[in-house]
């Protein structure tokens, strides 16, 4: 699996040089395309910003992911269901039972609310 942080330091710099491009001067030199250049093109240009729109998503995405708790979004075990019955039913904070389970508040609430501890 690649490394999350190395795919976007990657992308960062594909940004740039698509950025560049999109701007209508060379990523390496600075040099100013002509106007008869295809970096020129009205159509180009779009397709460029398209590019870049699709690559900051990515990237954000990326931050998103590399932010999560280890087991978030991973299947339940039913002991580690259990233990949430009970950390739940023992009166635990909810931000304290996701730390323990290294999964999101969001996603305890969730599975508070399909085991019918909590209302939606």
């Amino acid at each position: 699996m690649e490394n999350v942080l190395e795919v976007i330091m990657d992308l960062n710099r594909v940004r740039e040089i698509i950025s560049a491009l999109a701007d209508g001067h060379n990523p390496f030199t600075g040099e100013v395309f002509a106007e008869d250049s295809v970096f020129n093109n009205p159509e180009t240009v779009r397709a460029l910003y398209t590019a870049l729109d699709l690559i900051n998503s990515r990237v954000k995405s990326g931050n998103r992911k590399r932010n999560l708790p280890e087991n978030a979004g991973k299947n339940w075990e039913d002991e580690e269901i259990s233990q949430l019955i009970r950390e739940f039913d023992k009166g635990m904070n909810i931000n304290d039972i996701a730390e323990t389970h290294s999964r999101t508040s969001w996603g305890i609430r969730q599975k508070l609310i399909k085991l019918g501890k909590i209302q939606y």
